[in-house]
């Protein structure tokens, strides 16, 4: 594998960061990524799909009967976007109102986890969505295994944008009227709705409750 780098950005350098540490809490805070590829037929695709981290590669999963997937599995050139909404920047004029941000693009190919790496591969996706899930329910079975595809890429190139500034109002605009600043945006979880046909006496689980008392997802 080669050495993990940072790739140059063409547009807004200023917001380039080159930080891994800033690139894997990106990937640990957002599940939904956007996979770039070319198809069979030579066009391009972009599918949304559940990504993970573990460690140094990007792990996503689906169906084996998925068109795409197969197609990423044979190990095509790919990129995978992540972007996380931190805020909203209110400036005094609708040209310099602009978002907070973190996205990050990471290029390679994907490759089939193993079979026999492929249980703990959907076990650290599982608890990554919900800590401490697995331990609450019953294992895979070989037959979920077998209808299920995970692949794996190595988080080798990638660049990683942030945007964090204030509004960058001109002079004539700052002594103006309008307000100006930034609006946080936060992912926060809600109360567990039970399911329809929930069981009576089925307590709610230390995985599901753990998710409402984390407070906002940073």
């Amino acid at each position: 594998m080669s050495t993990p780098r940072s790739t140059a950005v063409t547009r807004l350098r200023e917001k380039q960061r080159t930080d891994r540490a800033g690139l894997d809490a990106l990937l640990d805070a957002v599940h939904v990524g956007h996979l770039g590829f070319v198809d069979d037929a030579g066009l391009p695709r972009v599918m949304p799909s559940a990504v993970l981290r573990d460690g140094d590669r990007l792990v996503t999963h689906g169906s084996t009967g998925s068109p795409w997937l197969r197609r990423l599995a044979t190990g095509v050139p790919a990129c995978v976007e992540v972007t996380a909404v931190d805020g909203i920047v209110v400036a005094r004029s609708a040209f310099e109102s602009s978002i907070r941000y973190r996205s990050a693009v990471l290029y390679g190919a994907f490759e089939p986890v193993p079979a026999a790496a492929k249980a703990a591969a959907l076990d650290r996706v599982t608890d990554a969505l919900l800590p401490g899930r697995r331990g609450e329910i019953r294992g895979h079975t070989d037959r979920e295994l077998a209808a299920t595809l995970v692949l794996a890429m190595p988080i080798a190139t990638w660049s990683l944008k942030v945007s964090d500034a204030w509004p960058e109002d001109p002079p004539e605009d700052v002594a103006g009227p309008a307000w100006a600043g930034v609006v946080p945006v936060r992912e926060v979880y809600g109360a567990a709705l039970p399911a329809p046909d929930l069981r009576a006496g089925i307590r709610l689980p230390d995985s599901v409750r753990g998710l409402g008392s984390r407070g906002p997802v940073p």
